[in-house]
């Protein structure tokens, strides 16, 4: 499988780690009411879909950027890869 990494162009999925689904990205806030049971479905919930997946990916061979690739996990066709920095920061996040 080929994944076309942003920043280096088409790398062999062999270089880069497989990371588990992308909602990852949008961590819980501690201090929010209902923290304790939102850690818990962070950490322990994890959506198993036959069909278009978005997951998380590092590029641990390479220059160890994460990245979300959007995947059809029935045929592993890739529709979409973006730099994980870029998707947290549309969402608000790493500020």
């Amino acid at each position: 499988m080929i994944i076309h990494h942003p920043l280096l162009g088409p790398r062999d999925a062999q270089e880069f780690t497989y990371l588990g689904d992308a909602t990852l990205i949008d961590r819980p806030d501690a201090m929010a009411e209902g923290a304790l049971e939102a850690f818990d479905a962070y950490l322990h919930l994890r959506d198993n879909p036959a069909g278009t997946h978005r997951e998380l990916w590092y590029h641990e061979v390479g220059d160890r950027s994460w990245l979300v690739v959007t995947r059809d996990t029935r045929t592993h066709e890739i529709t979409q890869v973006e730099l994980a920095r870029d998707v947290a920061l549309s969402k608000g996040r790493g500020r």
